[in-house]
């Protein structure tokens, strides 16, 4: 049997779920100096609260303090109090540069001096 509520009820109901999913979600979205709260993350894009400005280019993606993704993004849909947004590209952010060379897999980590004590160098 399925519950029919009025519509009235219907956005109050989908007002909570937004509202609980902002306050758990840790990832954010910046546009400039806007940051807005992404509500889901999923492979091909994210949402945002429908009350949000509507973000198009790029936009980067952070996880708390941690930069993720910077993105750009498409508007793809607009229902049930989120916006759907699709990723054109998603590129990772990496904290060291890239590298122009091959990097051999044997090869030593750090250099390791062997010094002698003053009585092993006295025998």
């Amino acid at each position: 049997m399925e519950a029919v509520f009025s519509k009235e009820i219907q956005e109050g109901l989908s007002a909570a779920r937004v509202a609980s999913l902002k306050r758990a979600s840790r990832l954010r979205v910046l546009l400039g100096d806007e940051m807005h709260p992404v509500l889901r993350l999923w492979k091909g894009g994210f949402s945002v609260a429908s009350d949000s400005p509507v973000l198009r280019g790029f936009v980067d993606l952070y996880d708390g303090s941690i930069h993720l993704f910077q993105c750009l993004i498409v508007t793809s849909e607009d229902s049930g109090g989120e916006r759907s947004y699709e990723f054109k590209r998603a590129t990772a952010v990496v904290q060291s540069p890239a590298r122009d060379f091959e990097v051999d897999e044997t090869a030593p980590v750090a250099l390791i001096e062997q010094t002698l004590s003053r009585s092993t160098a006295d025998r």
